[in-house]
C-alpha cells in the first residue's frame, strides 16, 4: 500500500505525551506535529485526550484545546473527579483511557495504521483489538528515560515502537523560530476566534 492511501488516525494522551515530552526536555509543537503525520498517509482523525479542572477561575489548559479544536485536532475532554483516599488525601481522577479506546474500536474498520502517543500499558488490550481487526498500530512514548517512559507490555504489543526523542527534531518547538500562534504543550496562547476550520472534523 502508497503512502497516499495509507489512512491513518492519532490517539493523543495529552498529559502522558506532554510528561514524556517534559522527561526529554522538550515541548511538543501541535502545528508540527500535524504536518509531520499528515505526510505519513490520509489522516482521517487527530484525537487529543484530556481531563480539565472544570471549578479553576483560569486553566492552563483550556487555551491549547481551544487552539487545537480550531486547528485540525477533535478534542475529547472530560471534568476530573476529586476524591480522598483511604489516608484523607486530597485527590483529582483523570482518566481518559475508556474514551480513547471507544473512539478507537469505532474507527478501526476504516483506518490501516493507528498512532498511540502514550507509553500507558493499560492500552495494551487495545492494541491488540485493533490489531485483531487488521489495523497496525505504532505506540509513540520514550525508552530514554529512567526509567522508561512506555510499559514494557505496551511496547511489546505494537506493531511498531517510536521514541520520541527520535521525532523531537520534527515534533519540538524550535526556540529560535518566534511563536506564530501554534501554542506548545508549555506556551499556549488563546486561538483566535477566526482560525481555519477543522479539517479533519465532521
Amino acid at each position: 500500500m502508497s503512502i497516499q492511501s495509507n489512512r491513518i488516525a492519532l490517539f493523543i494522551d495529552g498529559a502522558n505525551l506532554h510528561s514524556t515530552a517534559r522527561t526529554l526536555g522538550f515541548d511538543i509543537d501541535y502545528k508540527r506535529l500535524l504536518k509531520e503525520f499528515d505526510g505519513r498517509g490520509v489522516l482521517l482523525r487527530a484525537f487529543y485526550y484530556t481531563a480539565i479542572v472544570e471549578d479553576q477561575e483560569y486553566s492552563s489548559i483550556r487555551p491549547l484545546t481551544d487552539w487545537l479544536s480550531y486547528n485540525g485536532f477533535t478534542v475529547v475532554t472530560k471534568a476530573t473527579k476529586e476524591f480522598v483516599d483511604a489516608s484523607g488525601r486530597r485527590k483529582v481522577k483523570g482518566n481518559m483511557d475508556i474514551e480513547l479506546a471507544v473512539n478507537a474500536m469505532e474507527l478501526a474498520d476504516q483506518v490501516d495504521e493507528m498512532f498511540l502517543f502514550s507509553g500507558d500499558g493499560d492500552f495494551r488490550s487495545l492494541v491488540e483489538a485493533v490489531q485483531r481487526r487488521g489495523v497496525r498500530v505504532t505506540v509513540i512514548s520514550t525508552i530514554a528515560s529512567h526509567p522508561p517512559m512506555i510499559a514494557d507490555e505496551l511496547r511489546r504489543q505494537a506493531d511498531v515502537f517510536m521514541d520520541l526523542v527520535e521525532l523531537q527534531s520534527k515534533l519540538g518547538r524550535d526556540h529560535s523560530e518566534r511563536p506564530v500562534g501554534a501554542p506548545t504543550s508549555a506556551t499556549i496562547q488563546s486561538a483566535p476566534r477566526n482560525s481555519p476550520a477543522r479539517r479533519y472534523q465532521d
